[in-house]
């Protein structure tokens, strides 16, 4: 198709159309809108349903791997043996059993490896990991793990004990009923012969392993009584020897006779000493009263004297008597009178010397006294010596003996003890009272498969769902024009449905081949949308453009252009992507000279546009090189040209984000469109790009969304929604 020199008439009277989207009706806080989450779970349908089959892909693998688990369980209780509280001495085990700690014996480690060993455990794949299968998960597992860790994990030991323990543990469960001593064992097995089995052998084991604990405390203690009692026995001998060699060497009086022969010998000597000390008093005060008196014979009267001395005395006594008589008669110088006085004084001196004589024989009374009274007394301190030692003596023996029955009555208790653990020995560790043994179980315990299946089910739905609902809260792009009714100087232009990529890629699919299809209905209306918003006639020059690249600019740009031709209106379309531009390869042209090259002045206005067989003259991007030199205030030239030759001029520009060629270029021409990626372009990109525009140039922009899915579309509840729904219908029944 050529140009026409005069072109036809591009303006006729239409009238003024604008798009309001309408707002859409919130809702209350309180209230449900059941439609919109149907809506939602609708255009997530195709992801609810990948996520369903993934998590049940896995369920199902872990499901089918499930074997059947049979549980059997046993109940006792645990007394203290009746014969320990039978015994009345202390030596007795009058302990009562502890209900937890008997369970904890239940679970000890002797126990589980005894059982593991009669019932041949090792031997099942269930319990010995050896012998188990590695799954495909545990596959990925483990080579997951090789990449994150270097060391090689080790592989379990075939006749090792210990992988099969933890599993073991795992399929046991011991545990009181409440407060109660009812202990109950349970084991999971996926044999219903060996989960009865295991509680049964475990009792038995049980009460062997509390008998030979109990026996072996039992000789343990024994033993260390044994050497405790050979110790005591050598103290308690050492004590009685000490004893006896003490009082043989000390020759301490054993019995009480020698002890009152003592004490009587010293009693004996106290009273010896008395009488003494009393014979030497009176000797000295005769002593001392004749020695002090003058006429002896009157001292003499109240002593008691030897009978000589009184008959001196008396005879004297007579003479004086006599003398009196005489005198009473006589003379003193009678001769009777002098012969009597010449007697008395012959008495008078015999008396003296006789008095005399006596105390000589007092002196040496006293004298012999004070020589008895020194023996006396030198015997009666070495009698006080003996007795003092002898108590001393007496007192250690004593000392000695206490310690050595001391000794002998540790040995009896010890000697007591011994024979109370030979007693303990001969009872039972433990008392057992099974209320039920562990039968064979007849049922698998749990849920089946179905149940399992079911439940896998509904927790996919559930995550599939919440996902899908993430999903859809984190989504900020643009499907609508109701969520740009907040953006001022906008004019919708329309919803532009997405091409296949067959037809994106294969230019000759956009030159005729669907015209007639919902694209091209598409196209025309974003130009009716342009003719509209511009009073009713079309733009001279329409700048195409973006918020980021990969939204479908070109692809417009070229529609806009192909529809325009098709309807016989001239056309220069210009690439106007001076860094990323591909027009010529578009149209296939390999031409050499574009725009770059004309805003350098390097080449005219006539060598750069090019004529299409489709009757489009289009301007490519050129060099690229060139870009940082050009004058884009050159490009009104390119306008004002095509304006005079009756042409619409489309620029194909960069997307606005990524160029500043682009607010220059809509500074120039008379219209800017944008076109928005349906489900991708961000609305706080959009909202920039228009603000960045809108600075450039004070215009409404027009705003078309581009790559819509009309059945997605649909799903919606904007108010566009059913927008493609007739279309959509008239287009299938056509093709």
């Amino acid at each position: 198709m050529t140009i026409s020199t005069v072109p036809p008439d591009r303006n006729p009277s239409l009238s003024s159309m604008r798009y309001d989207p309408r707002l859409q009706v919130e809702t209350r806080s309180d209230e449900i809108d059941l439609t919109s989450g149907l809506r939602l779970i609708r255009r997530r349908m195709v992801m609810i349903m990948a996520i369903i089959m993934v998590f049940m892909a896995v369920a199902v693998t872990v499901i089918s791997g499930l074997k059947p688990t049979y549980h059997a369980e046993s109940r006792l209780i645990i007394h203290t043996p009746l014969a320990t509280k039978l015994g009345t001495d202390e030596s007795g085990r009058n302990d009562p059993l502890d209900a937890t700690s008997e369970t904890e014996r239940l679970l000890s480690r002797s126990i589980a490896e005894r059982v593991i060993r009669d019932l041949r455990l090792n031997e099942w794949p269930e319990f010995n990991p050896a012998l188990q299968e590695i799954s495909p998960i545990d596959k990925i597992r483990s080579m997951l793990r090789g990449w994150v860790d270097s060391e090689k994990p080790s592989l379990p030991i075939r006749d090792s004990i210990e992988p099969i323990i933890p599993k073991y543990y795992k399929a046991l469960r011991v545990w009181r009923d409440g407060q109660g001593d009812v202990i109950q064992i349970g084991f999971d097995a996926s044999d219903p012969e060996r989960a009865a089995s295991v509680p049964n052998r475990l009792i038995s084991i049980y009460l062997e392993e509390r008998k030979d604990s109990l026996r072996g405390r039992v000789d343990a203690a024994e033993e260390w009584l044994l050497l405790r009692i050979d110790e005591q026995m050598g103290r308690a001998k050492a004590a009685r020897d000490a004893a006896d060699v003490y009082q043989k060497t000390t020759d301490v009086a054993s019995n009480d006779d020698d002890q009152v022969e003592q004490i009587k010998s010293i009693m004996e000597l106290g009273e010896r000493r008395t009488k003494i000390e009393q014979g030497r008093a009176e000797a000295r005060a005769t002593i001392s009263a004749l020695e002090a008196a003058d006429d002896p014979s009157l001292v003499l009267q109240n002593m008691v004297i030897p009978d000589s001395i009184v008959a001196m005395q008396r005879e004297l006594r007579a003479k004086e008597q006599d003398l009196e008589r005489l005198l009473e008669t006589y003379g003193n110088t009678a001769e009777a009178v002098v012969d009597a006085r010449a007697k008395i004084l012959k008495t008078r001196t015999d008396l003296s010397l006789a008095t005399d004589r006596y105390l000589q024989s007092i002196h040496a009374k006293l004298a012999a006294l004070d020589h008895e009274d020194d023996t006396i007394r030198s015997a009666l301190a070495t009698a006080h010596e003996k007795r003092t030692r002898s108590a001393l003596a007496q007192t250690e023996l004593a000392r000695l003996q206490r310690m050595a029955d001391k000794e002998q009555t540790a040995l009896d208790k010890l000697e007591e003890q011994r024979r109370g653990l030979a007693a303990q020995a001969m009872l039972p560790g433990a008392e057992l009272e099974v209320l039920s043994p562990a039968a064979v179980p007849l049922a698998p315990q749990g849920r089946g498969r179905l149940f399992y299946l079911i439940g896998a089910l509904l927790a996919s739905i559930s995550i599939a769902v919440t996902a899908a609902f993430v999903v859809e809260m984190l989504d900020n792009s643009v499907r609508s024009f109701d969520q740009m009714a907040g953006m001022s100087r906008i004019v919708p232009a329309g919803f532009i449905p997405h091409l296949k990529r067959k037809d994106r890629r294969d230019p000759s699919m956009l030159f005729g081949s669907i015209q007639d299809g919902m694209f091209d209905e598409a196209i025309r209306s974003v130009m009716t949308s342009l003719k509209q918003s511009n009073g009713g006639k079309l733009p001279n020059s329409i700048v195409v453009t973006s918020a980021h690249s990969g939204e479908g600019k070109s692809l417009v740009a070229r529609s806009l252009a192909i529809d325009l031709a098709a309807n016989g209106i001239p056309v220069l379309l210009v690439d106007g992507d001076l860094r990323l531009g591909n027009l010529d390869s578009f149209f296939k042209s390999e031409l050499k000279q574009g725009l770059n090259e004309f805003l350098c002045g390097q080449a005219g206005m006539r060598d750069i546009i090019h004529h299409h067989p489709s009757g489009i003259d289009f301007i490519p991007a050129g060099n690229a090189g060139l870009h940082r030199r050009v004058r884009l205030t050159d490009a009104a030239d390119i306008i004002a040209r095509a304006a005079s030759l009756g042409q619409i001029v489309i620029f194909d520009s960069a997307p606005v984000l990524a160029s500043a060629d682009t607010m220059h270029l809509t500074a120039l021409a008379e219209r800017t469109l944008v076109v928005v990626k349906w489900g991708k372009t961000s609305r706080r990109a959009v909202e920039f790009c228009l603000h960045q525009l809108k600075t450039a140039r004070n215009a409404e922009i027009a705003v078309a969304i581009n790559n819509v899915n009309p059945k997605q579309h649909a799903m919606y509840n904007f108010s566009d929604s059913e927008l493609f729904v007739s279309s959509l219908r008239k287009y299938h029944e056509y093709t």
